[in-house]
């Protein structure tokens, strides 16, 4: 893993343990891209409320924008959650190994 993955994780987590910034990223996966405005029109939230969040979502790496006229369009980032996955896949492999052999010398005592 590179180290500005690895340094990017704890921030990445923060990111996605919010509550309406994970909708957003949802909602922005199901819809393919959108603007403030049209994710704010679909969430219980105002749309500077969005703004912020796009921009902490931005800030991680998680989502993208592009300025198209006056318009800011957003879009989900999947590199930067294919790494996420892969690190929360790798902690979970190595935490069964390690239950694992706490099983087998539970079964050999």
């Amino acid at each position: 893993m590179s180290t500005a993955v690895a340094d990017a994780e704890p921030a990445v987590f923060a990111a996605l343990a919010d509550p309406t910034r994970w909708r957003v990223l949802r909602l922005l996966a199901q819809l393919g891209e959108g603007t403030a405005t049209t994710l704010a029109a679909q969430l219980p939230v105002s749309r500077p409320a969005v703004i912020k969040h796009l921009g902490v979502l931005d800030r991680v790496g998680l989502v993208t924008r592009r300025r198209t006229g006056r318009e800011v369009r957003y879009r989900v980032e999947p590199a930067q959650l294919d790494a996420t996955a892969r690190r929360i896949a790798a902690l979970a492999v190595a935490w069964d190994t390690r239950l694992d052999r706490l099983r087998a010398l539970a079964e050999e005592a």
